[in-house]
C-alpha cells in the first residue's frame, strides 16, 4: 500500500465517482481505478460496490476511509514539523476561537506573534464554543480558544490551559426601566425580558451555569430573543426593554457613550455584589502532534 494508493482511494470516496476522483486529483481515471483494484487484490476485499454507473463504499472501505484520513493527517503534520526546521521562516498556524475571544481578546495576541514571526500564516476560524472543541478534537484546529467548559465526551481527548479572564456584565439599553436603577436584586432577574446567545455560545452557558448558583432557574426567564453574536444582542439592547449577559470586553465604547449601561445584581438581602467571572481556555489535543509554531504561539497567549 503507497500513500498515492491512499490519497486515490480518499478522493474515490469523498466524491463516490472515479472519474471526479481523478478530476479533483488531476490523473487519468484509469489510473484512478487501477489503484483501487490493486488494494483490493492485494487485501481480498471489495472496497467499493459497483452499481450501474454508480458505487457504494463498503464495510472494508469505510474501515480504510478512518484510518487512511488519520495517516494522511498524520503525515501533513510531520511535513509542516519537518518545514518548521527553518526557524520560523515559513509555516502555518490553524486556530479555532470562540466569537468573544476572537474578536476582542485574541487580535492583539496575533499582532504581537506576527511581528516576531511575519513569514508565519495564521488561519482563524471564529465559531461557537461547541465547535470550536468539537473542531480541535477533529484536528482541524491547532488550538482551540474557549471561554466555558469543555463538554464531558471530549475532556480526555483536549487538554485544558487557562490563559486569560473575562466578566459577564448585565447590560440594558435607555429604554428599560434598569437603566436609571445603578443596582437590582437577584430576584428581579425574572421580571424582564432577555435576549439570549444560542445554545453552544460560552456565553450562554456560563450564564445559565451563574444562573443556577445564584438560585434562579434559567427556564423561568422571560426569553424574546435568540442570537447567534455578541453584536447582534448589542444592537438588540440599544433598542428595546431587554436584558442580556454580554462580556465585559464587548461594551466598553457603548458604556462609554452611554446607549448600555452596566446593572449590578446583589443577594436578595442586597448586602452582597454578584458577579460572573469565566476563565478563557486554551485547547489542545492530548495526541495529536504539536507543532513548534503552536507551542511558540501559546507561549506569546500566556503573556
Amino acid at each position: 500500500m503507497t500513500l498515492e494508493q491512499l490519497r486515490i482511494f480518499l478522493a474515490v470516496a469523498e466524491h463516490l465517482h472515479f472519474t471526479r476522483a481523478a478530476e479533483a486529483l488531476y490523473i487519468t481515471q484509469p489510473a484512478v481505478s487501477a489503484a483501487i483494484q490493486s488494494l483490493e487484490a492485494w487485501y481480498g476485499v471489495k472496497l467499493f460496490h459497483r452499481i450501474g454507473r454508480h458505487i457504494e463504499i463498503t464495510d472494508a472501505g469505510l474501515l480504510l476511509q478512518t484510518e487512511a484520513k488519520d495517516i494522511i493527517d498524520r503525515i501533513k503534520l510531520m511535513e509542516r514539523g519537518l518545514r518548521e526546521l527553518n526557524d520560523f521562516q515559513r509555516g502555518e498556524l490553524k486556530l479555532g476561537t470562540s466569537l468573544t475571544i476572537g474578536n476582542y481578546w485574541l487580535p492583539a495576541k496575533i499582532s504581537r506573534f506576527q511581528e516576531l514571526y511575519p513569514n508565519i500564516t495564521i488561519k482563524c476560524t471564529l465559531a461557537n464554543t461547541e465547535e470550536i472543541c468539537d473542531g480541535t478534537a477533529a484536528g482541524l484546529f491547532d488550538l482551540g480558544l474557549i471561554e466555558a467548559d469543555v463538554k464531558p465526551s471530549l475532556q480526555k481527548d483536549l487538554a485544558q490551559e487557562e490563559i486569560g479572564s473575562d466578566r459577564l456584565l448585565i447590560v440594558v439599553g435607555k429604554a428599560h426601566p434598569w437603566y436609571e436603577r445603578p443596582k437590582i436584586t437577584v430576584d428581579d432577574l425574572s421580571k424582564t425580558a432577555w435576549v439570549m446567545r444560542e445554545s453552544g455560545s460560552g456565553t450562554q452557558q456560563v450564564f445559565e451555569q451563574a444562573l443556577l448558583s445564584w438560585g434562579v432557574n434559567p427556564t423561568e426567564l422571560e426569553i424574546m430573543l435568540v442570537l447567534s453574536s455578541g453584536e447582534m444582542v448589542k444592537a438588540a439592547l440599544e433598542s428595546s426593554a431587554r436584558a442580556a449577559a454580554i462580556s465585559e470586553l464587548m461594551v466598553q465604547k457603548e458604556f462609554l457613550l452611554g446607549t448600555l449601561r452596566l446593572v449590578k445584581v446583589m443577594d436578595s438581602d442586597r448586602r452582597k455584589s454578584l458577579e460572573i467571572t469565566r476563565p478563557f481556555l486554551k485547547l489542545q489535543h492530548n495526541k495529536r502532534f504539536q507543532t513548534r509554531i503552536a507551542k511558540v504561539f501559546g507561549e506569546i497567549l500566556r503573556q
